[in-house]
Formats: structure tokens, C-alpha cells, sequence
């Protein structure tokens, strides 16, 4: 199979490296880069027109985000998405999400509170408007000013290494053809009681409610790669 298309990257004040890291990461979540995909570092270059040193670089960042991996004689694929994966990420999310929002009641001040609603009706509208990629990148908002408000920098940067390996969950989450309009619903009511829980002050429902959406979120996810590997397996008359 032959590179994805790639536009080449514009030279502005943003580093190339992040450019490029930035221009794969979204081949890869959206699909264009796909599972089991050779990302060979000639073609790359050719593609997107940065060097091979540029393209080492990101490919390291990928491969340390979860995204990608390199297999011996074959070089760096795209990783495919398992269920054990999936267990594992979001149960670890359950907890240090948690842990944010309870956090986040002990130490957010007024600004960063207004800023939380902000995000959640953000989030709202953007579930509205049914656009998938839109909706990730504004629940990535909302999370981010929560961990912002948990005043913990430790705890900011293990969630965002663990956001770095869940954008592709999270967009088959919302994405998928075949995904829940439920579970839509369900995610908005979870925020709107996370949301509610910490102006009231009550950090330990706030938890409990965030440890709740990762759950569901998790089920989900693990029901549409059912879906996928039901799709994928032959079928009696299949040799």
C-alpha cells in the first residue's frame, strides 16, 4: 500500500518537527494513515517536504504517543487498535481524570470555574452540530482546563501524555458510522453533572461522576471494535 497523501508543510514560526508531528497524528486518528500502514521515511519526505531528520523526530514522538511502532525488518506502522489497549487506557483514565476533578474543586479559583462552563456548553454545541472532530478537540478544551484548575503539574502531565494515546479511541468513539446517539446523550448529562457536582463544591461526587464517563466511554469504545472485528472476521464461505 502506497503513502496517504499529505499536504506539505507550510514554513512558519511553528517548528517543522511540530508540524509534522502534528500533520501525522491526525492522519493517523482519522484514518488516512491506516492500521498496519509502512510509514517509510522517503515517501514521508517526499510527501509532506521536510527532511528525513524532521521525520525521524516526529516518528519517535508517535511511536512514544502509542500511535505508531516499529517492527523489526518492517520499520514504523501505524498501531492497530485493541481491545486489552482500550481497558487499559481508560481504566487508568477513570482514576487520574477523577483525581482532576476532585482536585480541581480544591484549588480552582472563580476564572477557572467560568472557564469550565465555558468549555461544557462549548462541548454541547458541538455535539449539536454532529461534527466529530469538533467535538474532540472541545472535550480535549474542557479536560484541559480541568487538569488546569487541579493545580497539579505532575498530574497535567501524565494526563496529557494519556490524551496523546487516546485521541484515536476517543475519535472512534465519536466518529464510528455505527456509533450510539445514547451514548452521546449520556456523555453530555456525565459533563453537565461533573460540572454541577464542583459548584456545589463537592469534589468527591465530581470524582465519582468523572469515573463514571471514562467507564462509559470505555464501553463504547469496546462495542464498536466488536462491531469491527465482526465485520473483519471471514464468513463460512470465506476460504
Amino acid at each position: 500500500m502506497g503513502q496517504a497523501s499529505l499536504a506539505k508543510i507550510d514554513r512558519s514560526t511553528v517548528s517543522l518537527r511540530q508540524q509534522v508531528i502534528e500533520r501525522l497524528r491526525e492522519a493517523v486518528i482519522s484514518g488516512s494513515l491506516s492500521p498496519g500502514q509502512r510509514l517509510t521515511e522517503r515517501e514521508l519526505t517526499d510527501s509532506l517536504g521536510v527532511s528525513r531528520t524532521v521525520i525521524r523526530e516526529a516518528l519517535r514522538q508517535l511511536e512514544a504517543e502509542g500511535l505508531i511502532e516499529v517492527i523489526p525488518n518492517r520499520g514504523p506502522v501505524v498501531r492497530a487498535l485493541t481491545a486489552d489497549e482500550a481497558k487499559d487506557i481508560y481504566r487508568i483514565r477513570a482514576v487520574l481524570q477523577g483525581l482532576a476533578a476532585n482536585e480541581f474543586v480544591a484549588n480552582a479559583d472563580d476564572a477557572q470555574r467560568a472557564a469550565l462552563r465555558d468549555a461544557l456548553e462549548a462541548v454541547v454545541e458541538a455535539y449539536d452540530a454532529d461534527d466529530a472532530e469538533r467535538t474532540v478537540e472541545i472535550k480535549n478544551e474542557f479536560y484541559e482546563r480541568l487538569y488546569a484548575g487541579a493545580a497539579s503539574k505532575t498530574l497535567s502531565s501524565m494526563l496529557a501524555t494519556l490524551h496523546a494515546r487516546m485521541w484515536r479511541w476517543r475519535m472512534l468513539g465519536l466518529a464510528h458510522p455505527l456509533r450510539s446517539d445514547e451514548r452521546s446523550r449520556e456523555s453530555v448529562e456525565n459533563l453537565r453533572a461533573i460540572v454541577a457536582a464542583i459548584g456545589r463544591g463537592d469534589g468527591d461526587e465530581a470524582e465519582r461522576i468523572t469515573r463514571i464517563e471514562a467507564s462509559q466511554a470505555a464501553d463504547e469504545v469496546l462495542r464498536l471494535l466488536a462491531v469491527e472485528e465482526s465485520d473483519d472476521a471471514p464468513t463460512p464461505t470465506q476460504t
